[in-house]
């Protein structure tokens, strides 16, 4: 008989090629906090259009600096008056969403580290404060005190993104002491580290750290950089630079950090529109093997201008021609496949009925009888 698991396996290999044109929607990461006007957490991560979500921005820390979350019009996170997002980063995670606590941010002069105990210090406070441990410190990052509230309440976060935009040293020891506290944690949970470095390769403030291969995500600012961002329909820069970046980070994967609105208060250029992004720019980028998405600055932008909604939307229609041609080829191979099966069978159940059971091996026909001519 023809062999039945040849024909099981490609059977499966074409379930395989359907199914994996069935999950084409690219993943997004976007950044919240910086404004009112984009809503709460819980309204955007009920979108569904978001893997990732960065809250943004732990930005004083280090040097002696107490430090602070800030979180714009928000909420005042001294005051306890952030507790409450508690709630809106369940629903988030119980969607499946990733939430995670940005460091760093835009408005330089508020954080640096000092030295490699800095690092540790500032590790334990984030680890106390946001993650996996007990808030006990005074707010300072040295781990000692009586005690102060979790500013997102018991919220417990899925990781730290580095947004660093001022050269600093240490911040590969911060990523080494936070990989060590994940690593300790006794529930057994897990934790992310990513990066958002700029485009210019390689990156003046994260190199070093991101040199350690500890970080899971890194998505590159492809805005606010000239020489290595789309600009006027050109996106020679920016494929040159992406090369550099998803190569030299064959532990992580890359996301390509994008404005999602042509304002000039979103970014100092870089934004692609998204018919030009799914027509030109993804399919130049997606090909890299440890390509996993796109970022978004930020939540409030896209929600004025619809960004990847429209999107998702274009991706769909895209990948409904695509999943259609998949789906005529497979269908036709597999029909091939299964045709040429019955007519192996067929003949194979001609030969046995015209030609007999072939005799056992080893043995011989009876000789025939010898007659004698007549006398």
């Amino acid at each position: 008989m023809p062999n039945k698991l040849s024909l099981s396996a490609y059977l499966l290999w074409a379930m395989s090629v359907l199914a994996a044109a069935a999950s084409d929607d690219v993943r997004i990461a976007v950044y919240w906090g910086q404004d009112a006007r984009e809503g709460s957490l819980r309204d955007a991560c009920s979108t569904g259009l978001y893997a990732y979500v960065n809250i943004g921005f732990l930005s004083t820390f280090g040097d002696g600096r107490a430090p602070i979350l800030d979180l714009a019009d928000h909420c005042d996170p001294p005051s306890g008056g952030c507790a409450y997002l508690a709630t809106d980063i369940a629903s988030c995670q119980s969607a499946g969403i990733k939430v995670l606590l940005s460091i760093g941010g835009g408005t330089l002069g508020g954080y640096n580290l000092s030295s490699p105990s800095d690092a540790q210090g500032v590790a334990a406070y984030i680890w106390d404060n946001f993650l996996g441990g007990t808030s006990t410190g005074t707010g300072t990052g040295t781990g000692t005190g009586t005690g102060a509230p979790r500013p997102l309440g018991d919220a417990v976060l899925d990781g730290v993104d580095f947004d660093i935009e001022a050269p600093s040293r240490y911040y590969d020891d911060l990523a080494r002491n936070l990989a060590s506290l994940y690593r300790g944690d006794a529930r057994g949970r897990t934790y992310m580290l990513t990066a958002a470095p700029q485009c210019p390769f390689p990156d003046a403030s994260l190199a070093v750290a991101l040199g350690t291969g500890l970080f899971d995500h890194v998505w590159v600012q492809f805005y606010n950089n000239p020489p290595c961002q789309y600009a006027h329909g050109d996106a020679g820069a920016l494929r040159s630079a992406w090369q550099q970046w998803t190569t030299s980070l064959p532990s992580a994967t890359v996301f390509l950090g994008l404005p999602a609105s042509p304002e000039p208060d979103a970014a100092d250029g870089g934004f692609v529109d998204a018919d030009t992004l799914a027509s030109q720019v993804l399919p130049a980028v997606e090909g890299a093997p440890n390509y996993d998405g796109i970022m978004l600055w930020s939540r409030s932008y896209d929600k004025d201008t619809g960004f990847s909604v429209k999107l998702q939307g274009i991706l769909q229609n895209r990948n409904s021609d695509k999943k259609r041609r998949i789906y005529i080829i497979v269908g036709a191979a597999v029909a091939g496949v299964l045709l040429l099966f019955l007519l192996i069978c067929a003949c194979f159940l001609c030969h046995k009925k015209y030609r007999g059971t072939p005799p056992p091996e080893g043995s011989e026909a009876p000789p025939a009888p010898k007659i004698e001519p007549p006398q």
